[in-house]
């Protein structure tokens, strides 16, 4: 994965959110604060998880925007939220999001990277249970 996606500001690993609206707007605050959207993208991110979820497995989930909302991402990007006491995530458990913010089909070369990292139980695991933003990076890069 590029290594200019992930801005060290856009790790969070002691975060905690009553449910999974206020992980997700968490995710696209952190987004908006490094400069890589502007805030309607936080609603289309709302928007496209009442459409589908964007729960992935292994306790991680992958919220991002609509295509109508393209307009809102200054720069590609990606955040990492975690939420170690989890987040209930329609009857699953979340305890780290993804954030993603992507252009004209970035998204797609983005969750492929993501997923090849998701699916190894090894490094799903150290992301999980991270506690230092350097292992993020380090697992991310």
């Amino acid at each position: 994965m590029r290594d200019d996606l992930l801005d060290p500001r856009a790790v969070l690993l002691h975060e905690s959110a009553p449910d999974r609206e206020a992980a997700i707007r968490r995710c696209g605050q952190v987004l908006a604060e490094v400069g890589a959207v502007a805030e309607p993208y936080i609603e289309a991110m709302l928007e496209r998880e009442r459409t589908i979820s964007t729960y992935v497995g292994e306790g991680v989930a992958i919220p991002h925007g609509t295509d109508a909302s393209k307009e809102d991402i200054l720069r590609d990007a990606i955040c990492v939220v975690r939420f170690p006491g989890g987040v209930d995530w329609d009857g699953e458990q979340v305890t780290l999001c993804v954030g993603i913010a992507a252009r004209a089909g970035g998204h797609v070369p983005l969750l492929a990277a993501l997923a090849e990292i998701l699916l190894d139980p090894d490094r799903a695991k150290a992301l999980r249970e991270a506690t230092e933003v350097s292992q993020v990076i380090k697992e991310l890069t």
